[in-house]
C-alpha cells in the first residue's frame, strides 16, 4: 500500500529557533499542573498554523483533522481574523461592558441575526464552561425551579458547576455535592436500546426524561441541556425527534431548554448553521463557545430578552467577556464563514469523508459504527461486531500512526475508542482523500 502523501500547499513557515521538544516537555512538568495532558507518546511542538494545517518545530506539515479540538473552524491564522485582530489590538485592546464600544454591539447584532425565533440576547464570556455554567444559572433563576438535566455520555466543560452536568468518566471529578444535576439516558442508537431501525428511538429515548422529571426531580426541573450532537462522547448523532419529544417533557414541567452548541455550531453540520436545527427545534438558551473565535477566548450564551432580563436583578459583569479585540475577531469569524461558503464546503466535504468511511468499514472489521454530520464525523472501534467490545488500545495506535503519516486526529467515546474528525471547514477534497487514505493505512498497518 502506497504511502499517502499531503496536498500541494503554497506556503513555507517561518524557521523555528525556540527550545527542542525534550527541552519543553522537561520544563513543562516543573511548571505546569500535571492534569494538563499531552497527545501522543512522543509529544508535538506546534509552532505555526495555516489553513487546515500546522507545523511542527522541525518545519514538517500535518493535516489538523481535529481542528484544535474542534476550536479552528475558518482555517488557522486566517488573514481576515488575523487583520480584525491586529487593527483592534491598535487602538484599544481592553474595554469593559461598563463603557459603550460598536464592536460588542455590532458583534452581537450580527450572531444573533443567525439566531431563529426569539433568541435575540447575547452575553459574552471566554469559554464553554462560563457559558454553561451562566446558563444553568439563568434557568435556576428564571423558573425558579433547581434540579438540571443532562445526559450520560455528555461533556460541558471543566471548572466545578459544568463538570458536574458532565457525565462522562474520563473528564469528570466525582464531587458529594452536584447541584441538583439528574442524568438521562443517552441516545446513541449504536450502542443504547433503540437502533436506527426504529423510526421511534427518539420518542422512546426522550421518555426518560420525562421518568427522571416524575421520579427524580418530583417536578422541580429548572432546565435540561444537551449538546446537539455528542462531541467528547464521540460525536453522538441523536434519532430524529428526540430534542422535540425531550423538550415537550422539559417545557410542561415548568423548565428550559439548553443547546450546547460549543462544537456542534457555526455551520460545521453543514446542512444547517446551529446543530439543533437538524432536530427541528428551538432551544430557550443556547451556549457556544470554540469556533465561534477560531482559537481565541471567546464564548457566548444567547437567550430571550424574557430569560435575559433575569440577570438586571443584580450586577452582573464579565471582566473580559465582550473585550474590543475578541468581538472583532467574532464578527471577522462570521464574515469569512459567509463569504467563503463554509458551511456549504461542510456539507459537501462531510458527504464526501462520510461516504469513504463507510467503504473503508466494509474492508476494516475494527470500525464497528460511523456516523456524523458535516464536518463533525466519527468511527467507533470495536473488537468485535457483536459484542461490540470498545477497542481502545487499538484506537490509540491508530491514532499515533496517523500522525506519524501527517494527519492529526481526535478521540472520544466512554472508553476511548472512537475517532474524531473535525477540521476546519476550509478543507478541500484532496484533504478529505488523504484523510481517507491514512486511515486506511493505518488500521492495516497500526
Amino acid at each position: 500500500m502506497q504511502t499517502p502523501t499531503l496536498p500541494p500547499f503554497n506556503y513555507t513557515p517561518q524557521k523555528y529557533t525556540g527550545p527542542g521538544t525534550d527541552e519543553l516537555l522537561r520544563r513543562r512538568k516543573q511548571v505546569l499542573n500535571p492534569g494538563i495532558f499531552i497527545y501522543y507518546k512522543k509529544p508535538m511542538t506546534i509552532v505555526e498554523g495555516k489553513g487546515q494545517y500546522v507545523f511542527d518545530d522541525s518545519g514538517r506539515r500535518y493535516l489538523d483533522a481535529l481542528g484544535g479540538i474542534v476550536t479552528i473552524s475558518v482555517g488557522h491564522c486566517h488573514p481576515h481574523v488575523v487583520a480584525a485582530a491586529n487593527k483592534q489590538n491598535e487602538t484599544l485592546q481592553h474595554s469593559t461592558t461598563i463603557y459603550l464600544h460598536p464592536n460588542i454591539i455590532e458583534f452581537a447584532e450580527k450572531l444573533t441575526s443567525k439566531m431563529p425565533g426569539d433568541l435575540k440576547v447575547a452575553y459574552f464570556v471566554n469559554s464553554g464552561s462560563e457559558a454553561n455554567d451562566l446558563a444553568v444559572m439563568m434557568a435556576k433563576l428564571y423558573t425558579g425551579n433547581n434540579d438540571i438535566i443532562a445526559l450520560r455520555n455528555c461533556y460541558h466543560g471543566g471548572n466545578m458547576s459544568a463538570m458536574a452536568l458532565t457525565s462522562h468518566r474520563t473528564w469528570k471529578f466525582n464531587f458529594p455535592h452536584a447541584f441538583g444535576v439528574h442524568h438521562t439516558i443517552a441516545p446513541d442508537p449504536y450502542r443504547g436500546p433503540y437502533g436506527r431501525n426504529d423510526p421511534d428511538a427518539g420518542q422512546k429515548y426522550a421518555a426518560d426524561v420525562k421518568s427522571v422529571i416524575d421520579f427524580t426531580t418530583s417536578g422541580n426541573v429548572a432546565g435540561f441541556i444537551a449538546e446537539s450532537i455528542q462531541g467528547v462522547g464521540g460525536c453522538v448523532v441523536f434519532p430524529d425527534g428526540y430534542l422535540k419529544h425531550a423538550y415537550e417533557h422539559v417545557r410542561a414541567a415548568g423548565g428550559v431548554t439548553i443547546a450546547d452548541e460549543v462544537q456542534a455550531g457555526f455551520g460545521r453540520t453543514g446542512t444547517h448553521f446551529w446543530g439543533f436545527e437538524t432536530q427541528g427545534v428551538i432551544p430557550d438558551i443556547v451556549t457556544m463557545a470554540k469556533g465561534i473565535g477560531n482559537g481565541c477566548p471567546l464564548a457566548a450564551v444567547v437567550t430571550t430578552p424574557k430569560i435575559a432580563e433575569v440577570l438586571s436583578k443584580r450586577i452582573h459583569f464579565n471582566t473580559f467577556g465582550g473585550n474590543p479585540v475578541v468581538c472583532a475577531i467574532g464578527k471577522a469569524v462570521l464574515e469569512v464563514i459567509e463569504k467563503e461558503n463554509l458551511q456549504e464546503n461542510s456539507h459537501n466535504m462531510g458527504n464526501h469523508i462520510l461516504a469513504g468511511l463507510r467503504k473503508l468499514q466494509e474492508k476494516h472489521n475494527i470500525i464497528g459504527d460511523v456516523r456524523g454530520k458535516g464536518l463533525m464525523l466519527a468511527i467507533e472501534l470495536v473488537k468485535d461486531r457483536t459484542t461490540k467490545e470498545p477497542a481502545s488500545a487499538e484506537c490509540a495506535a491508530i491514532v499515533e500512526r496517523a500522525r506519524d503519516l501527517g494527519l492529526l486526529l481526535g478521540k472520544g467515546g466512554l472508553w476511548g475508542h472512537t475517532i474524531r474528525f473535525a477540521p476546519p471547514m476550509c478543507i478541500t477534497k484532496a484533504d478529505a482523500d488523504f484523510i481517507l487514505e491514512v486511515l486506511d493505512l493505518a488500521m492495516a498497518t497500526a
